[in-house]
Parts: C-alpha cells; sequence; structure tokens
C-alpha cells in the first residue's frame, strides 16, 4: 500500500482511480463496508484503489479542544487500511486553505484534477468543502459531467443502531470492550514503541513495557486484560493500566504492561495492545504499598479472565506441548 501526502506529490500514475474520501476513524464495519464495495468495484473496473483522508482531522483542526479522542492515530489507521485492499492512501493536510474552498472547488481540486477519479463511493454522513457545504447531490452531478458513478453507501447498522466511531468512543468509556470490538470488527487496540520507564514495576515484582501513546486524550482508561502482539508468533498475556499515574505523580499518558511469566527486554520494539476486559478505573493510592497489592488483584483477576477465556492458559503441562 503506498502513501501519498499532499496533492503536490501527485504523479501521473496516481491519476484515474476507484476513490473514497473521509476520516475513517478507527475503520469500523462501517468504513468496512465502503471500503469493501470501493475494492470489488476498482478490481472489476482495473482501477487502483485510493482512500483520501485528512491530517489533522477537520474536527481537531475547528476545534482542537472540543475535539473527541481518536480511536486510531494515522499509523495505526494505515496498520488496519493494509489488509482492506487498499492500493494507495493520499492524506491531505487540513489546513486554512483546503478549510477554506468552495466545495465545487474541493471537487474540481482534488477528485477532478488531482485523482481524475473514474469511481467514488462515499458515506451518508460525507460533507466537505468550506462550512461543510457540499453534500452527496453536489458530487453526484459532478460525476454525471465527468461521466463516473459516484455510489452513497447508506447507514450500517449493528443491532438497530448505525455504526459510528462516536458509538464506539461511548462504548469505550463505559468499559463495554465487547461492544465496541463487536463494531469495530476486532478487539480495540492501540500501538507504539516499547520505551524506557522509571522501572518502579521491578521494585514490587511487576516490570512494565512502557509505551508512550503520544495522544492529546485517550479514548481508554484504566485497568484491563491484555494481549500484546508483535514480540512472538502467538499474542501474550497481561494486564495492563491506560492513564497518568496519578499515585506516582504521573503528567503523561502512558499505556504500561505487565506480561505473565516473561522477563525479556524487549525496548525499542513496536508492538500492538488489544484491550480485551476491563478490570477497573484508574484512581490514585494512598501509598505505593497500597498499590503494589492492588496490581497483585488486578494480575491475579485478569488471570481468572484468561482462564476464563483460554484452555490451558496457565498451565505449564499446555504450554510445553
Amino acid at each position: 500500500m503506498e502513501l501519498v501526502r499532499g496533492l503536490y506529490n501527485l504523479r501521473a500514475e496516481h491519476r484515474g482511480c476507484a476513490a473514497t474520501i473521509g476520516s475513517f476513524d478507527g475503520v469500523h464495519l462501517g468504513h468496512q463496508a465502503v471500503l469493501a464495495r470501493l475494492v470489488e468495484q476498482g478490481r472489476s473496473r482495473q482501477l487502483p484503489v485510493t482512500l483520501v483522508t485528512f491530517e489533522p482531522q477537520p474536527r481537531e483542526y475547528f476545534a482542537p479542544e472540543a475535539a473527541p479522542p481518536r480511536l486510531t492515530r494515522f499509523r495505526e489507521k494505515l496498520e488496519v487500511l493494509q489488509h482492506c485492499g487498499i492500493d494507495r492512501v493520499v492524506c491531505l493536510r487540513f489546513d486554512d486553505h483546503l478549510a477554506s474552498l468552495e466545495p465545487k472547488k474541493f471537487i474540481q481540486r482534488i477528485l477532478l484534477d488531482g485523482l481524475e477519479v473514474k469511481y467514488l463511493v462515499v458515506g451518508d454522513d460525507f460533507r466537505y468543502g468550506k462550512a461543510r457545504g457540499g453534500n452527496f447531490e453536489m458530487l453526484e452531478a459532478a460525476g454525471r459531467e465527468r461521466g463516473f458513478p459516484v455510489i452513497n453507501m447508506h447507514t450500517f447498522c449493528v443491532g438497530t443502531a448505525r455504526v459510528s466511531s462516536t458509538r464506539i468512543r461511548e462504548a469505550l468509556l463505559q468499559g463495554d470492550l465487547s461492544g465496541a470490538a463487536l463494531l469495530l470488527g476486532r478487539p480495540y487496540w492501540m500501538s507504539g514503541r516499547v520505551a524506557h520507564g522509571d522501572k518502579r514495576g521491578r521494585t514490587i515484582g511487576f516490570p512494565t513495557a512502557n509505551i508512550f501513546l503520544h495522544r492529546t486524550l485517550v479514548p481508554v482508561a484504566g485497568v484491563f486484560a491484555v494481549e500484546m502482539h508483535g514480540i512472538e508468533d502467538q499474542p501474550l498475556c497481561g494486564v495492563a493500566n491506560v492513564g497518568n499515574r496519578p499515585t506516582v505523580d504521573g503528567t503523561r499518558s502512558l499505556l504500561e504492561v505487565h506480561l505473565f511469566d516473561f522477563d525479556r527486554e524487549i525496548y525499542g520494539r513496536h508492538v500492538r495492545v488489544s484491550f480485551l476486559k476491563k478490570l477497573r478505573p484508574e484512581r490514585k493510592f494512598d501509598s505505593f504499598d497500597v498499590l503494589k497489592l492492588q496490581i497483585q488483584q488486578d494480575a491475579e483477576q485478569a488471570r481468572d479472565f484468561f482462564r476464563q477465556a483460554q484452555p490451558g492458559f496457565d498451565d505449564p503441562i499446555s504450554k510445553d506441548k
């Protein structure tokens, strides 16, 4: 999958494509339905499949203080898209110039002059151009004029409600990880590189892999049963804390993962952590000793979860087979 940053990097070989455009935060089941339709049509028409997205996301540009936490950072979004059949991602910088484009100029500059779109799929809530004034009817008119189909993918529902990034954030906020996974089509995960921490966990028998999240806001917080991918062929089970570590006066969001029965150094490794069950909220304890007792309870609770979910977990005989 090719990444193109900015319209100025588009070349002749990038023009003439089947395309979609949007933020695609989370790449959830609704997004996947759009992408599946796009890939199917792109292949049948022998067109490369292109996804156009934005950095920062429009809501972050217009009202950064009110923008919700992202489900996926840009790198994480690309990791998911790698498995969706997309040939190319075009990432546009969302700035004053892009935000002020009149809808018809947006269509002309990006979709017609920039990409020479031959087939276009958009979600039912897609708006674009100055003051979000562009709608599906304007895209459809441009398609008729230039001779390419414009398809509106209607609401994708799970149960009786529409799948959306907002609905997934609400599920995560409530600790409903199975509900979020149902809407995403996979467990919710975050990724990052394992970094050196203050090593307090080692002093109490709970060494942690520390992953700085590089996010202003995080959609999950608390203590979780997790799996870590990217170290061994099979995921490693553990218990994790996401938050600011108030007991030790932490100041920035950190993901700390204690892996069960694991003692290798993995500094510098890029890993993915899947959140499977929320055990409790993060809270401040009166002392480090009280925190230590709580971590022991958290670890045992997480082990109980994996014993129920994975027959043979914690069984040394099963591990040797």
